[in-house]
């Protein structure tokens, strides 16, 4: 339309001159001052309305191919760069949020690759151990099973086979105790919680284990609340966590050496903790002694190495804060469970 109107002006323009009451030169001049104006008009119109938009859609084309889309385009004419500048925007839009979800889902894909891997470690790393947890009693049976064969006195026979029963035992405990692991980790079980008095809860273990045995050569004490205190919790799967913490204080504590055992309200909850007197755990290891099969060779326990991953595992799925720390001369295990009314 600009180009049609200066080609118009322009003829009526130059029939507008030769037609003046002047000389042939003025009006040639007074058409050359008018073709000039129009020059320049035509050179301001053709800038504003398809330079400027022009170069704006090339500078957003640039920024759009270098991945940024932190400007639109602010072009608001009602043309076609008006409509065109509308679809690039809705473009970057576009592209911005399917960069997003292609991030977002990228940075799933690297965390199920890692979560994958370790698994696969983890797999392994379990393969090994209870392999190798499983050559000893497999080992002792069949030496006991050879013995068997040759041994006449049955005094030793029967003793002979009650290793073996005790050594299969042991492994089906092992492999019992894994997969109730397993199905902790993996969600395949779910905890059922109820309302109940942890204290006496807490009485009838510690006394199930701790005074009802003749046998104990340690001295005991416990601090124990006088009055009811209520929680809401797995009560099957919290005797899991007293029996593990309890029987790895018992098992560790020096020959007269101090056991105690308490229970003390605080910030809105209960507090448990049992302490053994006796080694030590290294500082460096206190935060492997809930891994799968540890071990501290410094210590009496001779267990699987789980009890104390399953009560990890049993705390960390009811949110609860659990530790366990060195003293001047033992080692005291805790957790916090929160009380109800």
């Amino acid at each position: 339309m600009v180009s049609k109107f200066a080609g118009i002006l322009l003829l009526i323009s130059y029939v507008v001159s030769i037609r003046l009451p002047f000389s042939e030169e003025h009006s040639f001049l007074l058409w050359i001052v008018f073709v000039i104006l129009l020059i320049v008009l035509i050179d301001y119109l053709l800038g504003r309305f398809i330079s400027k938009p022009i170069d704006q859609i090339c500078e957003m084309a640039h920024r759009a191919a270098r991945l940024d889309f932190s400007r639109p385009c602010r072009i608001t004419s009602n043309d076609e760069f008006g409509e065109l500048a509308d679809n690039l925007n809705k473009m970057s839009e576009n592209l911005q949020d399917t960069l997003g979800k292609l991030e977002a889902a990228n940075i799933r894909l690297e965390q199920d690759v890692r979560q994958e891997r370790k698994l696969l470690r983890e797999r392994k790393e379990l393969t090994d151990r209870l392999s190798h947890e499983m050559k000893t009693p497999l080992g002792v049976i069949r030496a006991y099973a050879e013995g068997i064969q040759d041994e006449t006195d049955e005094e030793k026979r029967q003793r002979y086979a009650g290793i073996i029963i005790s050594e299969t035992e042991r492994m089906s405990t092992l492999i019992g105790t894994l997969l109730d692991l397993s199905a902790l980790e993996n969600g395949a079980v779910s905890l059922v919680s109820e309302r109940f008095d942890f204290v006496e809860f807490v009485e009838t273990i510690a006394g199930r284990l701790l005074i009802d045995m003749p046998e104990t050569d340690f001295i005991l004490q416990y601090e124990l609340p006088e009055e009811k205190i209520f929680v809401d919790t797995d009560k099957q799967r919290m005797e899991q966590v007293l029996n593990n913490l309890i029987v790895n204080a018992k098992k560790n504590v020096s020959p007269n050496g101090m056991l105690r055992l308490s229970l003390v309200e605080q910030d809105g909850g209960l507090c448990f903790s049992v302490y053994n007197q006796g080694n030590c755990i290294p500082p460096e290891n206190l935060s492997k002694i809930w891994e799968l099969f540890y071990r501290d060779k410094n210590t009496k326990y001779s267990g699987s190495g789980l009890g104390l991953a399953i009560t990890a595992q049993i705390l960390t799925m009811q949110n609860l804060e659990y530790g366990a720390e060195n003293l001047p001369d033992g080692v005291r295990f805790f957790f916090s469970i929160p009380t109800i009314k």
